[in-house]
């Protein structure tokens, strides 16, 4: 399948039935509820609502609740799964899972709280065999709070 035929394949937005088919990952450890942007093999844009609802507000910090980093940061592997999910020639006897295998260069810059809109970008960087490489940002209204180059890889055979 050509880049062409396999990006005019993929409708946008990426609904969460479809982002679900895609990831192993549910409540409360889905970190996705949207594909706003997508480009086959080089980026992707998705959206992570943050409510008070999520079940880590009620330890990280009472009266103060912030997002974890480390969730950020799964929030980007996540968005970087879709990207290699989206792009890859689909076989529906397989069912790929890659896991988080390397964080380089993470920055938080600001606080995530509830009510926030995460905006997750990644870049694919390069595959090599059944690895991935990412460059990541989380934003919020337009401003760059976390920031790393991740790398995922396929899970061999079981």
């Amino acid at each position: 399948m050509t880049e062409q035929a396999t990006k005019d394949a993929v409708q946008m937005p990426v609904d969460i039935k479809r982002i679900c088919e895609m990831l192993p990952h549910r409540y409360p450890f889905l970190m996705i509820d949207r594909v706003t942007e997508y480009e086959p093999g080089k980026r992707l844009v998705a959206l992570k609502n943050v409510t008070i609802n999520e079940p880590f507000f009620q330890g990280h910090f009472p009266g103060e609740p912030v997002m974890p980093g480390v969730l950020i940061l799964e929030a980007l592997a996540q968005a970087s799964g879709v990207l290699v999910q989206l792009s890859a020639p689909h076989d529906p006897n397989a069912n790929p899972l890659y896991y988080l295998v390397k964080i380089d260069k993470a920055r938080f810059s600001q606080v995530v709280k509830p009510g926030d809109q995460l905006v997750l970008e990644v870049v694919q960087k390069r595959m090599m065999l059944r690895m991935g490489q990412f460059v990541c940002q989380a934003k919020v209204d337009g401003k760059v709070v976390a920031s790393a180059e991740v790398l995922c890889a396929e899970r061999g055979p079981q």
